[in-house]
């Protein structure tokens, strides 16, 4: 690029690297340059020199015909992108993040990372960050790609030392084994006639699943909604589960990732779209690898016509676990929240009609058609209906993923699910959503978990993300975590979150808590914050003062 020099003398443009251009272009190959590969190419940027320097943005914008300001506001919006101003030295060759979210908290994180800081090796750079959905073995590191479960400075120590920059792969069920046990026999069932479309959107809304991301929409609804919209569509698959407490969806990729593909084709096959997209959280690296190796394993040897299917990988920030915000980063751009109406179903991805679901939702279709809706109603616990994955994890004797019905009460869950709690330990309180969820006291820990419980003390479930706190922890300190978490999260979008998640830090932070001034700042939050992030911020900080008041004595 030629330099020129406007009014007064002012330089204009920067001149271009040659190195860096020519270095782009290799790493990119035979990849598109279309706008929505902007985040796949940044990763390949930074996969591979470990940082993303002003002469690589400069070179990426040149080849993919971008403005260089578009595709630097998108590398400095994600975490996992390490952009180096000229001067600033790059980070070391390899980084150790460690989890200081609310269970690896509790499981004494920051000690962790204050040994590591100390012992600091050479050519390591330690990293806190926040959660990275391995919950159930806190506290968690991850070295490079590789995660380093119930962590100690030894462990971590290993891990250094191996050097292991491929992520390793979990042992998932492979598509020639799946495909032995009927594997995909219901996708053809469906292509060849057996059902119609209609038969399964029906028995989808006989079965009352409703999306196991958070929110809850009835998913026979949506999927009947769709059909209503103009073609083509498409279908946005989210794996970005970031809630701290939440790792369902990995536990159940890294087991079993076919039957959530087939439930997404059976969904592609019946509201008739265009292409699917898998929008997976870039922490679950071992995931990605092996989902890459299934899908090319099933395309090599389709069960029937596929569609195109694009894996996209997120990175690292939390407020594209909400869909406007994940269709924009598959687009290849900020992950900001859109206004809504119009809505996904409407105008998503790409301007088209696009229906958005939980991976952990697709996963129960193959299922439900094959066993049929009374299976899954049958089960459920004080007047509710269904299953639900449970992400448990804090003081209790068997933490993970427990499948238990729906409206089963956290006294329960304890005692017939994870074994009790932990010897010594007595139960106090818990998160029954992840971080924005709200916390509990023990004395309410008979309320039936399910959608639409929960409301009326201020809390939701959510993704079903639990975290049990014991008479060791405090209510307090859990909601000042949640509240760091939310600010540093916050897109930045809207001032409500971005300033009251910051001001409300400050607020906590201090001993004695202005309770007045943090509710109206909460409710401003409420009130005026465009997405679910700022809305649901202030319920553990809400949560504490009003359940736990002996802490405020």
């Amino acid at each position: 690029m030629k330099r020129t020099r406007g009014k007064k003398g002012r330089i204009m443009g920067r001149i271009m690297d040659q190195k860096a251009l020519a270095d782009v272009r290799n790493l990119l190959g035979n990849e598109p340059r279309t706008r929505d590969m902007l985040i796949e190419h940044l990763h390949k940027i930074q996969d591979n020199y470990h940082h993303i320097t002003n002469r690589h943005i400069l070179a990426l914008a040149a080849e993919m015909n971008l403005p260089t300001a578009e595709v630097y506001e998108t590398a400095t919006f994600y975490h996992h992108f390490d952009v180096i101003r000229e001067g600033e030295i790059p980070p070391p060759p390899l980084t150790v993040r460690v989890c200081d979210s609310l269970t690896c908290e509790m499981f004494g994180a920051k000690k962790l990372i204050e040994k590591l800081n100390l012992n600091k090796k050479t050519g390591v750079r330690i990293q806190p960050v926040p959660c990275v959905g391995r919950c159930d073995a806190a506290p968690v590191a991850v070295v490079g790609t590789n995660p380093v479960e119930n962590a100690e400075e030894d462990k971590i120590s290993d891990m250094i030392a191996k050097n292991r920059n491929e992520a390793q792969l979990p042992p998932c069920i492979p598509y020639k084994e799946y495909t032995k046990n009927n594997g995909y026999r219901t996708l053809t069932d469906c292509m060849n006639g057996r059902y119609s479309r209609e038969d399964i959107i029906k028995l989808l809304e006989d079965s009352d699943l409703r999306g196991l991301g958070g929110a809850g929409f009835p998913a026979g609804k949506k999927w009947r909604i769709l059909c209503e919209q103009p073609k083509p569509r498409l279908i946005a698959i989210n794996i970005d589960e970031g809630e701290p407490g939440t790792f369902k969806d990995r536990y159940y990729l890294e087991r079993d990732p076919h039957r959530f593909i087939e439930g997404t084709l059976i969904a592609h096959w019946a509201i008739e779209a265009d292409a699917i997209y898998i929008y997976l959280r870039d922490e679950y690296a071992g995931c990605r690898k092996m989902l890459e190796q299934e899908l090319a394993a099933l395309i090599q040897e389709p069960p029937c016509k596929l569609p195109p299917i694009y894996l996209r990988r997120g990175a690292g920030a939390y407020i594209c676990g909400e869909e406007s915000a994940m269709i924009e980063s598959i687009e290849g751009k900020r992950g900001m929240p859109r206004l809504r109406p119009p809505y996904v179903a409407q105008i998503g991805l790409f301007g088209r009609p696009t229906l958005e679901q939980n991976m952990e939702t697709m996963h129960w279709v193959r299922e439900l058609i094959e066993k049929g809706p009374e299976w899954f109603t049958a089960n459920g616990r004080h007047g509710r209906k269904g299953l639900r994955s449970f992400s448990v994890s804090g003081r209790i004797q068997k933490p993970g993923v427990h499948l238990a019905p729906a409206g089963i009460t956290m006294l329960e869950l304890i005692n017939e699910y994870c074994g009790g709690m932990l010897p010594g330990h007595e139960f106090y309180g818990y998160f029954p959503g992840g971080a924005s969820g709200g916390i509990l006291p023990a004395s309410l820990g008979n309320i039936p978990l399910d959608f639409d419980t929960l409301q009326p003390y201020g809390c939701f479930i959510g993704s079903a993300a639990i975290i049990v706190l014991s008479n060791m922890d405090s209510a307090k300190t859990m909601a000042l975590n949640a509240m760091r978490f939310f600010e540093d999260e916050s897109c930045g979008q809207c001032t409500p979150c971005r300033v009251g998640t910051a001001k409300a830090v400050k607020l906590m932070e201090q001993k004695d808590w202005d309770q007045s001034l943090l509710e109206e700042l909460s409710q401003a939050m409420v009130d005026a914050s465009i997405c679910g992030l700022g809305q649901a911020a202030p319920n553990p900080l809400r949560c504490a003062i009003k359940y736990f008041p002996q802490e405020f004595e």
